[in-house]
């Protein structure tokens, strides 16, 4: 039997529905906390779960909440999210990139850091794999993702520790996993890691590689039969959206469309539309960008309605899937 595993249950990969396949909620991440950057905590339930039916109205089904543990994850919290708003919600095991540990693992009197560097690599695993198979924090909410990250240009030898641990985690449990790129930078050398460390890549979505919108290396690492995750959209800080969407047209006229996933990595308040800044809010990839590139695609002899059938819903349900 195959399936989606989700916070408040399994579900079979037909039922999950147009999804956005990087996201976050509600998390009150601990490092951003302590360095009084409130824009980076989600913390008003009230606020986030009206980003959630604002998602739902505009025709979103499932989300990949890609919150570690050690980003501040609430994951009973979005659970009931998740059931009230009647939105399928994804979990995640694992970890982040290493700049963020310096804040306290719970339940230890460690931080994230110390945690990491005195436990051994199948302890480590052991840790996701608990949480993939019996619960988060005691709980009956399993995560349905295993995930880990490295910073900026450099992979730390604590990152490259967690890195094969949750691969090991996912090849046990079969999970879909994840994997954080500074910036979209170190995708290659990842990639040839988790291929040394016996996954196959077509099990692995790498984040955030259109703010690193290098034709050359997105072919390249399509190539590897990864997933690859746009999940800047509506960020201009970074680059206008024009570049983004040929990044995405070159992948599809290569042939890389099943391999194309969209998100918003909705991770500040002033994103929102609801925590009182006025951002763009979670429904904007669905009402806004989704009938841009949808035309841009067409234009260049592209199906665009084709497409986003395929980056948000098929390609999600074929990579959420656990083996």
């Amino acid at each position: 039997m195959t399936f989606i595993r989700t916070l408040n249950g399994d579900i079979s990969p037909s039922d999950l529905g147009t999804t956005y396949s990087h996201d976050h909620l509600f998390c009150i991440p601990p490092y951003w906390k302590n360095q009084g950057e409130k824009d980076l905590l989600l913390d008003d339930y009230d606020a986030s779960f009206a980003e959630l039916k604002d998602f739902k109205r505009a025709g979103g089904n499932a989300i990949y909440d890609a919150t570690a543990p050690d980003y501040g994850r609430k994951a009973l919290t979005v659970a009931q999210m998740a059931k009230d708003a009647n939105v399928h919600i994804v979990g995640t095991a694992g970890f982040n990139k290493g700049f963020l540990w310096s804040s306290e693992k719970p339940n230890t009197n460690l931080s994230f850091e110390r945690y990491i560097d005195q436990c051994s690599i199948d302890t480590l695993s052991q840790d996701v794999i608990n949480e993939v198979v019996y619960g988060i924090d005691g709980s009956e909410h399993k995560a349905g993702v295993v995930k880990c990250g490295t910073g900026y240009n450099q992979i730390h030898p604590l990152e490259l520790k967690t890195m094969e641990a949750v691969v090991r985690a996912a090849i046990e449990t079969g999970a879909p996993m994840h994997s954080h790129t500074e910036l979209g930078t170190m995708a290659l050398e990842q990639a040839e890691l988790f291929k040394k460390f016996g996954i196959d890549l077509s099990r692995v979505g790498f984040a955030h590689m259109d703010r690193n919108p290098d034709k050359w290396l997105l072919k390249k690492l399509a190539q590897t039969g990864a997933f690859i995750c746009f999940d800047g959209i509506s960020r201009i800080k970074y680059y206008p959206e024009d570049v983004r969407s040929q990044a995405l047209i070159h992948l599809c006229k290569a042939g890389y469309e099943d391999q194309i996933l969209i998100g918003g990595d909705f991770a500040r308040k002033t994103m929102s539309a609801h925590y009182g800044l006025g951002g763009p809010g979670m429904k904007y990839i669905l009402s806004s960008w989704r009938p841009r590139f949808i035309e841009e695609a067409n234009d260049v002899g592209l199906d665009g309605e084709a497409l986003m059938n395929k980056f948000f819903i098929r390609n999600p349900q074929r990579y959420l899937t656990f083996r």
